[in-house]
This record gives structure tokens, sequence and C-alpha cells, in this order.
């Protein structure tokens, strides 16, 4: 199935690489086509692919390259590889081409550019306040207001480090490979155990920053999940509203489209919105003449396009 974002006269090969994984995604005229995703460690794979991809957007007028990471180790041979290979300049997320959503944030923060992809394509998808719900390598539980502001979140080891960490960080503990426990709420044996001891350890982590945001915010906004262990950990849990795996390819193609096209791209929202959209719903009427919140300090508040 196919995710559309309005405004889409646009294409391009987007990459997204990520602590362990590189996924790529082809987007034809706006539309997500399909997408892989490679081992970080398949280098040619990935090179192979993207040069693929890039090829059947030939006929396609308006195109692109683009690059969002968090792992510089992997992305910066791979960019310098693709520029080499193909001739064409490789846009970078962060620096070229800036990830379109507004934030409320401490001065010196630096989120994740996953995290802010990931925010920019649920606004752009939903139009409305959004909790994210990321499953990765890490988890993080992120909040985007009714003005699409990003006002950051939690961040939790993943599955598969917490069970790495238990077995290298303990005598006795084994190496357990992630899965979804079956039968009895409890382990029988060590295994076991450990399972559902990082399965329902996730699963209510979330539920609990969830509540903890939605009454914060005033009522419950929809919950979008991603990421790799997504299927596995939340797949069958009623808190998740909807499963995007490919969330974060969407934001790459949402900024792309900003930086290109930013004549159609809808502009990022004022200080003052993005401090009363943290506050819940009841701001419908409010005038950006107003005075401002003081939920949110001054200096935390930026909208990058």
């Amino acid at each position: 199935m196919s995710h559309a974002l309005p405004n889409t006269a646009i294409s391009l090969v987007a990459i997204q690489v990520g602590n362990t994984r590189t996924k790529i995604g082809l987007f034809k005229d706006g539309a997500l086509e399909r997408s892989v995703r490679f081992e970080n460690e398949g280098f040619a794979q990935i090179v192979e692919e993207a040069t693929r991809m890039w090829a059947e957007l030939d006929s396609c007028e308006l195109t692109a390259i683009v690059v969002a990471s968090v792992n510089e180790t992997t992305a910066a041979p791979l960019r310098e590889m693709l520029a080499d290979q193909l001739g064409e300049e490789i846009y970078r997320i962060g620096e070229s081409m800036p990830v379109p959503i507004g934030t409320c944030l401490d001065p010196a923060a630096t989120p994740g550019t996953d995290r802010l992809l990931n925010a920019a394509a649920a606004f752009d998808l939903l139009q409305s306040a959004c909790i994210l719900v990321d499953c990765g390598t890490c988890v993080t539980v992120d909040f985007v207001d009714g003005e699409g502001v990003f006002h950051g979140g939690a961040i939790a080891p993943g599955a598969r480090m917490q069970l790495d960490a238990m077995h290298h960080g303990t005598a006795q503990l084994p190496a357990v490979a992630l899965a979804r426990p079956v039968g009895d709420p409890w382990g029988a044996n060590t295994q076991e155990a450990m399972i559902r001891g990082v399965y329902h350890g996730i699963r209510g982590l979330v539920w609990r920053l969830v509540e903890q945001y939605a009454e914060r915010f005033g009522g419950f906004p929809p919950v979008i999940a991603t990421g790799g262990d997504t299927d596995l950990i939340f797949g069958d849990d009623e808190l998740i509203d909807r499963i995007v795996p490919d969330l974060t390819l969407l934001g790459v193609f949402a900024a792309a489209r900003a930086a290109l096209l930013p004549d159609e791209s809808a502009s990022t929202p004022t200080k003052q919105r993005a401090e009363l959209g943290a506050l819940g719903t009841d701001w419908a009427n409010f005038e950006d003449t107003d005075k401002p919140s003081d939920d949110c300090g001054d200096s935390g508040c930026s909208h990058k396009h």
C-alpha cells in the first residue's frame, strides 16, 4: 500500500541510515512505491539498490537523492560513493535540507534527525496533534502538538539492546533472540523470563508515557508507531492507532518537498501557536498577536523550514 502526501510533484530516492539498518524508498510523483531494508554491513547492496531506484526516475521531471542519518560512520562513505557513481548532488537532511517541523525544546537540545522526520511526516499525514512511538535500536515516544510543533519526548533502550545488555552485563544470563511471548504471563525458564521482561516492559513504558502526554495535552491524540520492532511488540496493542513502517522515509519526502518546492509547502507555525498547542485543543480562536503562554520558554521554540 502506497502512502501519498499533499503537494506531490516530486520524485526521489530517500535513504534512511539508522544505527543498525538502512532503508531505501522510491517515491514517484509523491507516492512511496516501495521500500527495502538492509543491514548496514550490506554496503554494496545498499549502493546497488539506490542506483537501481535512481535509474527508475529517468522519466520524472523533478528528482533528488536525499539521505537522512543518525549514523555518520555508515552515511558519510555512502554519500560519497553515490555522488561519485551517479554524478549527482546527494542532499543531506539537516544540512542542505532542513526538517520542516517546528520545535519547542531546550536551546542546546539536539534531537535525532529520525525523530524530527517522524514528527514532520506524522503531522503531514494527520494535520493534528499526535504521539509517535518508534521501536528500533532505541524506543522513543514523542509528542507533536496540534500546530505541528515537536515538543520532545522520552528515549529508552530498544528490545534487542536490553536483551544484549542483560547477557553481557551478567555472568549467567544467556544470549536471547527477541520474540513475542506466548503461553503463561510468567516465564518458566530464564530465556522466557528475559523476553517477557523486555516485551512487557516496553509496552508498559509506552502506555505510561502516552497517558502522561494525554493528561498534559488535555485529550488522547492519535498514537502512530514505526520502527523495525513495532509489529512484533505493538502489532496487537489497542493503544496504537496506526502503524506506519515507512514513517521516517515519508518525513524525508516531506523535507525534500519543502526544500525543492517551497511555494507548495505549508508555513511552519508561529512560536505563540507552538506554545498554546502544547496546552490542549481549546485554542481554535487564538490570535497570533495575543500574549503567548508561559508554558514554553522563548529561547526553546524555533520553527525551521
